[in-house]
């Protein structure tokens, strides 16, 4: 885990995504096993929430909860020059890694309580 002032190298927008990225599918499986049901329903459920769509649903969702520091996160990652897979809408596929580097750098950053605020928001319990 990095401190909060921690002087050691600090990852970029992507490398936080990509931390980010495993960090969401572990928290949307985590609920769908949960909640239950057949490994089937359970895998589609997952691969449904963790696209580039979904997850740019789900910034949307916590956006107007961020601080200034954490949008300013997800602002480079959503920025960073990247290129989207061509079966993904481009948008969605920069704001998706917005939010996946948003919860790279909560847990890294020591804010694992805030991760899990924010992502609750981002999950609604109805999906």
């Amino acid at each position: 885990m990095m401190d909060r002032n921690a002087s050691a190298h600090q990852p970029g927008s992507l490398e936080l995504a990509y931390l980010g990225d495993t960090l969401w599918d572990l928290m949307v499986r985590t609920r769908l096993v949960k909640r239950g049901g057949r490994m089937k329903d359970l895998h589609r459920m997952a691969i449904r929430r963790v696209c580039a769509k979904a997850q740019s649903e789900a910034l949307a969702r916590i956006e107007n909860r961020l601080t200034e520091e954490e949008s300013a996160v997800a602002r480079r990652a959503r920025n960073a020059k990247q290129t989207p897979p061509k079966n993904a809408d481009p948008a969605d596929y920069h704001r998706a890694t917005a939010l996946e580097a948003l919860i790279g750098w909560l847990y890294l950053t020591g804010r694992r309580e805030r991760m899990d605020e924010l992502m609750n928001a981002a999950l609604p319990e109805d999906e």
